[in-house]
């Protein structure tokens, strides 16, 4: 491993509980917005049908993976601009 991914690693994991925290927060309003209801059904909350279960699933596994991306690509970026050195390689 170079000094670059091991410096890197704690800014990494930082932005990535930060990129959690936004993901969830972009969640919660959308579906309010979509659903009317304050948050998201879980996949074991018997009351609520596939149909709502599934499209929940979906638009958390998406604004996450979205999320994710950005908060990674921006703080490889950021590093490198610090650092001169890009922490992926």
């Amino acid at each position: 491993m170079n000094v670059a991914k091991l410096v890197y690693r704690p800014i990494g994991l930082a932005s990535g509980a930060l990129g959690g925290v936004v993901a969830g927060a972009i969640v919660k309003q959308v579906w309010r917005k979509v659903s009317g209801e304050d948050d998201a059904p879980d996949a074991l909350q018997h009351e609520y049908p596939w149909k709502q279960v599934l499209p929940a699933a979906a638009l958390q596994g998406l604004v996450f993976a979205v999320v994710k991306a950005a908060s990674d690509r921006g703080g490889a970026v950021l590093f490198e601009k610090l650092t001169g050195s890009w922490p992926g390689d």
